[in-house]
């Protein structure tokens, strides 16, 4: 399948050569000059404007997105229409609020565009290695698309979700349970630590990762991170949100649902940003190794 790849950063450029080991042919858009050469220099063909870029896509186009959630998408997508036509297909993969993902296929069935969302899991090793999707829009066109996803998820790692935004609106809630379990991981070490046993993180870590109960991705990553920095003295406790827990803990707000464990983490995190705790180091190193957020370090 030919796709056109718009955001080139730290999920976008191994998303493209997952893409490209499986045969897919993917052209992105660079902004300049210097990142068409180094999007070159990684194999991935690369064109410098979006209008050269829809020129170089057969119809039906396919153009992924792999942008910031918020006014970014909005941005692109107006920015695009001049060159794209009726029955082409647009695929927000990033982590956009549902509610902005209705208004935008709303506002591209206008056009006759395909609006698809798709909630993408799995951090910079899942983009490059084998993803986890969750789909929302059109069924017919995820039925068209599925050869596609199949090749860059995981083994069982993608569904169809249903209806608009439905995908985006999962992975919100994934996003939220996310944020509760790695309070819980970070508390758990937070009491390792102010216990009277002189303990090694990493090998706990390490033996949590094999075979215990609360064996995880997340508990491999908090191994690595242990690997690289035993006490997590180079990391500051502080811990950032994208978005998606505060957007899960409203839509527990508006359902009447109880969700405390989300909820909390989510304050545990505003909290962290005047309060240097060990637990929120570990979240933060975490948040590092499965996704490439910045940590502040001493």
């Amino acid at each position: 399948m030919k796709i056109g790849l718009i955001g080139t950063g730290k999920m976008g450029i191994p998303l493209a050569l997952n893409a490209l080991d499986h045969k897919h042919e993917i052209i992105a858009f660079a902004r300049s000059k210097d990142k068409q050469n180094k999007l070159e220099d990684l194999g991935i063909e690369s064109k410098l404007s979006y209008k050269e870029l829809c020129q170089s896509l057969s119809s039906p186009r396919v153009i992924w997105l792999m942008v910031p959630a918020g006014n970014a998408v909005d941005d692109v997508i107006v920015e695009l229409l001049p060159y794209i036509n009726k029955h082409d297909i647009i695929i927000d993969a990033g982590n956009s609020n549902y509610n902005d993902t209705l208004r935008r296929c709303k506002y591209l069935h206008q056009h006759d565009i395909y609006f698809m969302d798709i909630g993408t899991s799995g951090g910079i090793s899942g983009a490059r290695n084998g993803a986890c999707f969750m789909i929302g829009g059109e069924e017919r066109i995820f039925t068209l698309l599925e050869p596609l996803l199949r090749d860059l998820a995981v083994n069982d790692g993608y569904s169809y979700m249903g209806v608009s935004a439905s995908g985006h609106y999962v992975k919100m809630i994934h996003n939220g349970i996310e944020y509760g379990m790695m309070q819980a991981i970070g508390e758990g070490f937070d009491i390792l630590k102010n216990s009277e046993f002189n303990l090694d993180y990493h090998k706990i870590a390490n033996v949590w990762s094999n075979g215990s109960i609360i064996e995880s991705f997340l508990m491999n990553l908090v191994s690595e991170a242990f690997a690289k920095d035993p006490l997590l003295d180079k990391v500051i406790g502080k811990v950032n949100d994208s978005g998606e827990g505060k957007w899960t803990v409203e839509e527990a707000v508006r359902l009447n649902v109880y969700a405390p464990i989300i909820t909390t983490s989510l304050m545990s995190r505003y909290k962290s940003r005047d309060n240097d705790m060990f637990a929120e180091k570990v979240i933060s190193a975490l948040r590092k190794e499965f996704g490439g957020h910045k940590i502040d370090e001493k």
